[in-house]
């Protein structure tokens, strides 16, 4: 098989400039693809079909899914598997796809209109967070500390967001300030690091520039890792956790991760851990 490989991306960020350089240490021809100009449905589609593989990583919470499924179409070796990116994108899939497998997940309920709000509010204590079904970094996500504002804070996702936009989830507000993000390459977990909220931002994503340690990669987190791959399949990901007292659950899975904070926060050369899996898989 060839070697020719296309980063399926909207832009490049760091992440992208370090894959591709690296990547062509490893002896890959790698090169960067507007996500917004591919223009896909004919099989032949002229834009994809000379790649060996293409990695998607496209930070818009609807387009990779689709690019991948046409790429898919194509018999075009993908990372992540259409399944898999469509399964991240949806937080609702997602935490389905895990429960149903008994992998632990954040407890939640879906709030679709009003109603469903207030049956959350009756149903999960306060603070409360609530998010979107669809979306990453942070975004849009709201801490709901007490019921007087609720009702205010629903009516801006009822008159400002879409149908689209409002689907939303309600979850217990872990309150450690701090959450994990493991970095896994195929099936192995390559870093591990926990990210705690700086300042008055109580958000812990990495994406956010908060404080962040490496943590040794102990059975149980090794474990919740590997039950996720195992319903996802083999691929590039970012998988978010808390530390609950029953042990770890998932929060979110990221299928286009950033790595710049977890490569530092760890040393681990992240760039090379994935060209020697697109080597490996490409053999």
């Amino acid at each position: 098989m060839g070697n020719k490989i296309a980063i399926v991306a909207d832009r490049i960020s760091w992440e992208e400039r370090q894959l591709i350089q690296t990547a062509r240490e490893y002896g890959l021809d790698v090169e960067w693809v507007n996500d917004e100009s591919l223009c896909l449905g004919h099989p032949d589609a002229p834009t994809i079909n000379h790649y060996d593989a293409i990695l998607i990583r496209s930070r818009s919470y609807t387009r990779g899914g689709l690019l991948a499924t046409q790429a898919e179409a194509s018999n075009i070796r993908t990372l992540n598997s259409a399944a898999a990116i469509q399964a991240c994108e949806n937080k609702l899939t997602l935490r389905t796809v895990l429960r149903t497998a008994d992998v632990p997940v954040t407890d939640f309920r879906l709030v679709l209109s009003r109603t469903d709000f207030e049956k959350a509010l009756e149903e999960l204590p306060l603070p409360m967070v609530l998010k979107p079904v669809f979306g990453g970094m942070g975004k849009r996500v709201a801490l709901i500390r007490d019921a007087d504002t609720a009702q205010s804070l629903y009516d801006y996702i009822e008159d400002l967001g879409h149908g689209f936009e409002q689907a939303a989830l309600a979850e217990p507000f872990l309150d450690s300030g701090t959450s994990i993000r493991c970095f896994v390459v195929g099936r192995e977990l390559v870093a591990a690091a926990e990210f705690q909220s700086a300042g008055e931002d109580w958000r812990s994503n990495a994406a956010l520039g908060n404080r962040n340690r490496a943590l040794d990669h102990d059975p149980a987190l090794s474990k919740i890792v590997d039950s996720v791959v195992n319903e996802l399949g083999e691929g590039i990901y970012g998988i978010d956790l808390f530390h609950t007292v029953e042990g770890y659950v998932v929060n979110e899975v990221n299928h286009a991760p950033a790595f710049r904070t977890i490569a530092q926060a760890t040393g681990v050369d992240i760039p090379s851990a994935i060209s020697r899996y697109l080597q490996e898989i490409l053999a």
